[in-house]
């Protein structure tokens, strides 16, 4: 029988825009019932669920710049600050992507930094740097940025730009930021094999909305 907590790895995701009120409910009581990390949903849905988890383990997520990471950083700071006064305790901020890939270093920097002084001993922070769009050496140095930014974490992907989570990706993260620092897969997880493979890789967290269907694929895996 496989000894991993496989559910302290999820962040329950609901990201659809078309996500309601009675969706973002399931979604906490699913969380509540699997004991998940977390909870990642819209900033529009953070109050609500922070009320309908209180009292509980199960964190609230939310993501900032989303999906595009093409606000500006004074946006995403203000953004991290309301979510955050809301009951978020941990914010997935997208990188500047355009900058990234146009060299401006210090522009990706300074962006990362402005949300995790916000988040300082408030909430976590995990930064995605959109693994599909990028080269391996642009991912390398994303990363690089986000541990020189004081972030908690690196995130693979969006969910929104045409790919996902992949082992090599994680793999190639967790070697740029070591061992301290958290890999978050997203993206494409949708099975027990999927989350066995990116945690193998070196994910620390895994985004999935078919957290409930990893869990049962656990439990149908040891039922005998």
């Amino acid at each position: 029988m496989d000894s991993i907590n496989y559910a302290k790895y999820i962040d329950h995701t609901l990201l659809k825009p078309e996500a309601t009120e009675e969706q973002i409910a399931i979604l906490c009581e699913e969380a509540k019932t699997y004991q998940f990390a977390s909870v990642c949903v819209n900033p529009t849905w953070v109050k609500t669920a922070a009320d309908a988890l209180k009292g509980t383990d199960v964190k609230v997520c939310t993501v900032i710049g989303f999906p595009l990471g093409a606000t500006t950083t004074t946006v995403k700071a203000f953004e991290a600050d309301d979510a955050i006064k809301n009951g978020a305790g941990e914010i997935d901020m997208v990188i500047n992507i355009g900058a990234l890939k146009s060299g401006h270093e210090n522009v990706v920097l300074k962006d990362i930094e402005a949300v995790v002084n916000v988040a300082k001993g408030r909430a976590l922070v995990k930064v995605i740097i959109e693994t599909c769009l990028l080269t391996d050496e642009e991912k390398r140095k994303a990363s690089e940025l986000a541990v020189k930014a004081g972030a908690d974490y690196v995130k693979t992907s969006t969910g929104f730009a045409g790919g996902g989570a992949t082992p090599e990706d994680v793999r190639l993260m967790r070697d740029v930021v070591g061992p301290t620092i958290g890999v978050k897969a997203s993206g494409g997880v949708r099975s027990l094999e999927d989350a066995q493979a990116m945690i193998t890789a070196g994910a620390s967290r895994i985004g999935a909305s078919s957290g409930v269907k990893i869990i049962q694929g656990l439990i149908s895996e040891t039922d005998y």
